[in-house]
């Protein structure tokens, strides 16, 4: 638990011998620690000072208030006291606790007083005469001004009111004079309070006394008061811990620093880093970090440029004071490190981006947020496996990082006694030694300046060699290189092809040919090791001494990769453990091996890299054990990367794993595009079936109709359709017509929806962007989604209603099967799709490149002065497929929104933002996510950011999840005959950045608990839905969360923990609440409470990621399925407490027990480029066997996958998705020859896909027979195939056969003997090749 312990010196009293006349008693809770020492400094001095006047205070942190007793004794405190203070309450749970505790005190307080912070809270201030009762409501000069700063949002509200203070005159001057003088006083203690000192603290509170405690109207008794005017101090300025003076003139500070003495001749000539500093923590004398801070950047030779702000929007003083006097454009600065912990603009309450951004766009220079504890102490961090408490990790990094921050890095501590900030020393070392770093690239000359380009290889293996997702690594890192070479870095001896680049690294020139080392750019020994790598000892635990086995040769540790000049391509070392079956099972993961942390070593020590560059998605730096948010020196992230500028090209659609890149390996992330979309088409026997469905409906009347059908039946059952659709046995001449076109109608349905599926073909190269012909197929997606909130129609809903339906109405006949439904739908969708093309052909030039300009725009606009109008090119095409009453201004409107949507496809920042980041340049921040939903992900080449995890779920995710869990409940409940008791379901941290909460909503609406926004909009409050208005029982569920929604997500694990528990504690008949019979069961069994009981929330332990069964069938390290299962148990077993957020303790037992109960598992599917067999996460959290195995019964769950990658959402079964996503992929022509286009990184995606379905049948044994039979017939029984990917990839080609080995030995193919001999020999004949054995 965060933040559980008061500390007494919040407790000021009048002590023995201090005889005052009276005693004014004041409670105060506030945000920021900050004013705890200030505030007991004031009162300790007013009551030491012999006045007439005692001062009782106690103080609360607001955190503090989650703790029972903690809130009992704020709650006494408040009952008992004259006046209540508050200040930034914004955390709304809190929020509510304060309201409850002093709404009931308010009318006899004599005074409250409350800063800016949430309005309910702010509802509760009152001196004399001035309320704020009425906030929101009140038409009074001084509430209607408040309303309207607070709605302009940002850091507007505490702004508006220091403004306010600059014009009180002209506001006071409308109110009667007893109000004008309570609003008066309300503003003057607002300055009090900013100016922050003891004094000026000590004044506010006698003023408090003078006008509202002992007012003079109470006779002699008063005792006496001197109340001295507020202390100002400069809204903006400079300040420097050893200047006589804070400067409001940058001139001034700069003539002060060159008169300095003390500053080292490095230090005049290093670079300039400009600090964001709070003035409250300079006023209130809690300054101890930001003075280690800068004697530390000036100590390593940089000079600095310390401002501050009153308000909370730094960008002004950033504005006035980082650039050159006397060149206003020129930046002054090469750096900016904000020690605040906050956005630029707006603190903890309302943040303003879009200005932050135009201030740091225009400086552009890297911008670093560090951040000070603000709701924990020192210790509470440091014995914290979580690290940072959930709300620092929502207010202090995500929200930051929309700005464009990189570095999270922990700054100072927080003394648990005093509140007050100290040092932490080795933390300030890192960030002031960062902070030189990003900005000696902008320095540097391009020439001097090294870079060391990492590669991944994963699962280990030649074959494997630059793994990254949908990434043509070599292709690109070959183009990178060109591009620096141009641009003045030193890159020699570069292989003419990337293919030679392949060649070169993976073949060390000494080596026998077929050796398994890639090539040796260092051999390091161990005592070089050891001298350089200070946290070595500690990997011995795990590792034994070093050199160990892993990247070694027995002597010495091998770093693998080859020297271009300047630039060195490196190969990451895997986690080393993926072979090892013991180690696979241990619940938390283990340390980096000595190979790895020799790897960085080598790059920041030896060869002295200037930064690093990952290529691709993804590594393992970041997944390396530690802190999950906040690390410490002895995180092996933090450790690994040490004073390496970390850039990371990262693929735009996964936000969640980029952002723990980001918080973990301190990357600046730079976006790359997944391949162009393709629809999947049809091919063999699927595009027979097609033909035969389209004769079908020429002649389904007649004697030829019904051959026809036999023919499609036939067919079908040759494609094995028959597993989706229900095949009649007997001739068609036995069914009705109605029965015939029902049969076809599901047969077609089957193949529109195989034809239409979207599937990224290829692979991407950094800086080739798609040309407009290959960006159809997206904008056909981005076109069918209706866009609400940008009052955007959908495409298919406007040409729906053209023909008088409604879109919905369509697809739910598509989805019965009904012919004529299902031939509209593929009509809507075909009409899209030329629409479409016809726009994009308009707009293209004849390098297939998008040129803006319109060809023909001269010639319409000619004739639009004649008032002749000729019709779009997209409304001729809808009007040429029959759909002429379509809404043409409508239509329109969504093209100009496509254009753009085309403009974003094809523009090219991925190279540029690399070159501008090596140059010490601000990366423009951007969303993850899927383009297809939220096209604001586009251009590519932005540094990514996830998304305010207090935003979701959104209105929209709440209503596309509604759907799919009713659909989701009805599909069961027809095919089992009863409710659905518990679901098993998998929380993924990038499907809900995409689908903006999606998939946390399914889970509220499963239980009947709806998500609230509270007063500012957050999404943190819940309600529970009425039995009645639910229509049905509320479902339990089990609540599996990847490490990675663990870690972004910790708020939202609190919204479900809190939602079941509701649940168990509502008073319902158990028949109709399956989670408070399961959680009445539970407790009685386990002797324990109900709500302990309810625990449903899972994940792994804190810094460890994964069940590794993906690593163990990757590895084929496994021998049987229950070693599997037994993986999954050991680590995935980590349960939430919303009650304690602090830590996840294994519970083994809780979450076997609720796992029996489940009949049901369930996970989604968000975007079409990554589906089942694309990643090995699916089946790594896939609990479908585990759940057979735990049941009395033994019987399977239900397997469901929601699709949700379309506009007609879709709940399939597990088995009916693998078989989709088979036939779409690893079976279809069109994706592995894209794939095979891009050579040796093609065999492994292939294999890759392989592997995976492998898994499938491992943890479910959803996969069907004939998916391997046709593998197999795809990619062995065809020679010239065969002879393809030997020579392109050998290594890789031998996976695809050990893999089908394997899928055969394991009992999950049957097949002839033939083949299994035929693959027998094929392993060796490859073994031989790789290992330069030849045979004549």
């Amino acid at each position: 638990m965060f933040t559980q312990v008061r500390s007494a010196d919040r407790r000021v009293a009048p002590v023995e011998g201090q005889n005052h006349k009276s005693v004014m008693k004041a409670v105060y809770v506030v945000l920021e620690p900050q004013y705890q020492n200030a505030l007991t400094q004031a009162a300790t001095a007013l009551n030491a000072s012999g006045s007439e006047l005692g001062i009782e205070l106690s103080g609360y942190l607001i955190e503090e208030l989650r703790d029972e007793e903690n809130y009992a004794g704020f709650c006494e405190d408040v009952a008992q006291a004259d006046v209540f203070v508050a200040s930034l309450i914004f955390i709304e749970d809190l929020a509510q606790k304060v309201v409850d505790a002093v709404a009931p005190h308010r009318d006899r307080l004599k005074a409250a007083v409350v800063f800016p912070s949430m309005p309910e809270v702010m509802r509760l201030n009152k001196l004399g005469s001035f309320s704020m009762a009425q906030l929101g409501q009140s038409k009074s000069a001084i509430a209607g001004f408040m309303k309207k700063r607070k709605e302009a949002g940002g850091a507007g509200f505490q702004d508006a009111m220091l403004k306010l203070l600059n014009t009180l005159p002209t506001v006071l001057k409308y109110l009667p004079v007893e109000k004008a003088q309570d609003a008066r006083s309300f503003m003057l203690s607002f300055q009090y309070w900013l100016g922050g000192t003891p004094d000026n603290l000590k004044n506010f509170l006698l003023m408090l006394a003078d006008k509202y405690v002992f007012p003079p109207a109470e006779g002699e008794e008063r005792p006496a008061m001197e109340v001295a005017e507020p202390e100002v101090f400069p809204d903006l300025g400079i300040w420097h811990p050893l200047a006589p003076t804070m400067f409001e003139d940058l001139k001034e500070y700069l003539n002060w620093t060159a008169s300095r003495t003390d500053l080292s001749e490095e230090a005049r000539k290093g670079p300039v880093i400009g600090l964001v500093l709070q003035r409250s923590h300079i006023v209130t004398g809690d300054d101890a970090h930001y003075v280690a801070t800068i004697q530390e950047l000036e100590f390593r030779g940089a000079r600095v440029i310390p401002i501050f702000c009153g308000g909370l929007d730094f960008s002004k003083p950033v504005n006035a004071f980082f650039y050159d006097p006397l060149n206003p454009e020129q930046p002054l600065v090469d750096g900016i490190v904000s020690l605040t912990g906050f956005a630029l603009v707006g603190g903890p309450a309302r943040q303003d981006h879009p200005k932050a951004i135009e201030s740091l766009k225009k400086l552009n220079r890297p911008y670093m947020v560090a951040l000070p504890l603000v709701f924990q102490t020192t210790q509470e961090w440091e014995d914290s496996d979580l690290g940072l408490h959930p709300v620092q990790v929502a207010l202090q990094i995500a929200i930051p990082e929309l700005d464009g921050a990189i570095e999270p890095i922990v700054l100072s501590g927080r003394d648990d006694a005093t509140g007050k900030a100290h040092t932490l020393q080795d933390r300030v070392d890192a960030i002031a030694e960062r902070a030189i770093r990003w900005s000696s690239l902008r320095i540097k000359p391009r020439i001097d300046k090294k870079l060391a380009i990492t590669v991944f290889s994963f699962p280990p293996d030649k074959g494997n060699v630059g793994t990254a997702a949908y990434l043509d690594v070599f292709g690109s890192i070959h183009r990178v290189m060109e591009e620096m070479k141009a641009k003045g870095y030193d890159v020699q001896g570069l292989p003419s092809t990337p293919r030679a680049l392949l060649e070169a690294v993976i073949n060390d020139a000494d080596a026998m040919q077929g050796a398994p080392e890639l090539s040796i750019a260092h051999r390091m020994s161990v005592e070089e090791y050891e001298r350089l790598t200070p946290y070595s000892e500690r990997l011995e635990e795990n590792w034994g001494k070093p050199p160990g086995n892993l990247n070694s040769d027995g002597q010495n540790l091998l770093v693998f990769g080859r020297h271009f000049g300047n630039v060195f391509v490196g190969v990451q070392p895997t986690f080393g453990y993926e072979g090892d079956p013991m180690r696979l099972l241990y619940s938390r993961s283990a340390s980096p091996h000595h190979g790895f942390a020799a790897y960085y070593t080598y790059l920041q020590k030896i060869w002295k890299a200037d930064a690093v560059l990952h290529f691709g998605t993804h590594g393992s730096l970041e997944f390396m054990p530690g802190k999950q948010m906040g690390m410490s020196e002895t995180c092996y992230p933090d450790s690994l990367i040490g004073a390496l500028p970390n850039l990371y090209y990262y693929a735009a659609n996964n936000p969640s794993e980029a952002t723990i890149a980001k918080r973990r390996g301190y990357a600046s992330t730079i976006s790359y595009l997944t391949p162009p979309a393709e629809n999947a088409g049809l091919y063999r026997g699927l595009k027979e079936l097609g033909e035969l469905v389209g004769s079908y409906q020429q002649l389904r009347e007649g004697g030829r109709g019904i051959q026809i059908v036999n023919t499609i039946i036939e067919t079908a059952r040759q494609c094995n359709l028959d597993k989706d659709v229900d095949l009649p046995e007997e001739d068609a001449s036995t069914l009705e017509l109605d029965g015939r076109d029902a049969l076809v109608g599901a047969v077609y349905r089957q193949l529109m929806e195989i034809e239409s599926r979207l599937l990224p073909c290829g692979l991407h190269t950094i800086g080739k962007p798609p040309t407009a012909e290959e960006a159809v197929a997206t904008l056909v997606n981005i076109a069918a989604l209706e866009r609400e909130e940008d009052g955007l129609r959908s495409l298919p809903g406007l040409l729906a209603e053209a023909m008088g339906r409604s879109i919905e109405d369509i697809y739910k006949g598509n989805d019965d099967g009904v012919l004529a439904d299902v031939e509209l739908n593929r009509t809507i969708t075909e009409t899209s799709r030329a629409a479409i093309g016809a726009m994009v052909r308009s707009l293209t030039g004849l390098d297939g490149r998008v040129s803006m300009r319109n060809s023909f725009g001269w010639f319409y606009d000619l004739l639009a002065k004649f008032g002749l109008k000729l019709p779009s090119p997209w409304l001729r095409a809808c009007c040429g497929a029959g759909f002429v009453q379509i809404d043409a201004t409508e239509l329109d409107k969504l093209f100009a929104y496509l254009r753009f949507c085309l403009e974003q496809i094809c523009a090219d920042m991925e190279m540029e933002s690399l070159l501008k980041a090596l140059d010490g340049e601000y990366i423009l921040p951007g969303p993850g996510g899927d383009p297809i939903r939220n096209p604001g992900v586009l251009p590519s080449g932005k540094n990514i950011h996830a998304l305010d995890p207090q935003a979701i779920p959104t209105r929209a995710a709440v209503a596309a999840a509604k759907s799919v869990v009713d659909k989701l409940i009805e599909r069961q409940r027809e095919e089992q005959g009863t409710w659905p008791e518990t679901i098993a379901c998998v929380l993924w941290g990038t499907d809900n950045i995409k689908t903006y909460g999606e998939s946390l909503a399914q889970i509220l609406w499963f239980v009947g608990v709806k998500p609230m926004p509270d007063s500012v909009g957050r999404v943190n409050k819940l309600e529970l839905i009425p039995l009645e208005e639910l229509g049905r029982p509320r479902v339990d569920v089990v609540v599996n969360c990847s490490g990675v929604f663990r870690d972004l997500f910790i708020n939202q694990m609190a919204l479900i923990d809190q939602a079941v528990k509701m649940a168990a504690e509502a008073d319902e008949p158990l028949e109709l609440n399956f989670v408070r019979k399961h959680a009445l069961e539970q407790a009685e069994k386990e002797g324990t409470s109900l709500r302990d009981a309810a625990c449903r929330v899972f994940s792994n332990a804190s810094g460890s990621y994964s069940s590794n069964v993906n690593l163990a069938v990757e590895n084929s390290t496994w021998e049987e399925e229950g070693e599997l299962q037994e993986m999954y148990l050991s680590r995935k077993t980590f349960a939430f407490n919303a009650d304690n957020p602090g830590e996840m303790n294994q519970k083994r037992e809780v979450f076997e027990n609720v796992m029996k109960t489940a009949d049901v598992t369930f996970q989604n599917l968000d975007s079409a480029e990554i589906s089942l067999t694309d990643v090995s996460h699916y089946f790594d959290s896939d609990p479908t066997k585990l759940i057979a195995g735990l049941r009395d019964d033994g019987k399977a769950p239900t397997s469901y996958i929601a699709d949700t990658t379309t506009a007609n959402a879709q709940v399939r079964s597990l088995s009916e998705t693998i078989r989709l996503d088979s036939r779409t992929k690893l079976l279809n022509p069109k994706w592995y020859e894209g794939m095979l286009d891009s050579g040796y990184e093609g065999v492994r995606e292939v294999a890759k896909r392989l592997n995976f379905t492998l898994g499938w049948s491992a943890t479910s044994g959803a996969v069907d027979n004939f998916v391997y039979e046709e593998a197999n017939d795809t990619f062995i029984n065809d020679p010239e195939m065969r002879k393809r990917l030997l020579e392109l990839n050998p290594n890789s080609f031998r996976q695809i056969v050990g893999t089908l080995l394997e899928v055969h030995g394991r009992g999950y193919w049957e097949t002839s003997d033939e083949n299994i001999e035929q693959l027998q020999e094929l392993y060796q004949e490859v073994e031989d090749r790789i290992e330069g054995v030849v045979t004549d």
